[in-house]
């Protein structure tokens, strides 16, 4: 079955968009912990971590790694990286993903429940302002 995440990277769903090649999608989370809030994808569906090459998997994580570093340096904080697993994390989604989690307040515990909402159109400013047009740079 196509996860809600292939239906992302092949259009058929909206999702504020912050990095993309031609193996990986990155997008912003629509029920964050803490806004800016990314998940990272590989576009072939995969299950688990256990069920990737590991040549793509490692390259997964290089892309995780420079999304991370990017954030950390535009955002000025703290950032948590997390792999959703159906055993560890309650994994609702089966397509492997991975959650870079800006800790603008440390006050507040990670994965007890979304609390934070976008209003209107603020999504496409923090779109913008974190785009990964080239993270080389």
């Amino acid at each position: 079955m196509t996860s809600i995440f292939t239906q992302i990277i092949e259009r058929k769903i909206p999702a504020s968009i912050v990095y993309e090649d031609n193996s990986h999608i990155a997008f912003l989370d629509i029920y964050p912990f803490e806004k800016w809030h990314t998940l990272v994808v590989p576009k072939k569906e995969y299950e688990t971590i256990m069920d990737m090459p590991e040549d793509e998997y490692l390259e997964l994580q290089k892309i995780v790694l420079q999304i991370a570093k990017h954030y950390e340096k535009i955002l000025w904080c703290g950032i948590n990286v997390v792999q959703n697993n159906k055993a560890i994390a309650g994994q609702s989604v089966f397509h492997v993903h991975f959650h870079i989690i800006p800790r603008l307040d440390n006050s507040k515990p990670v994965f007890f429940e979304s609390s934070e909402k976008y209003w209107e159109n603020e999504v496409d400013i923090y779109r913008e302002k974190l785009s990964l047009l080239n993270i080389n740079s």
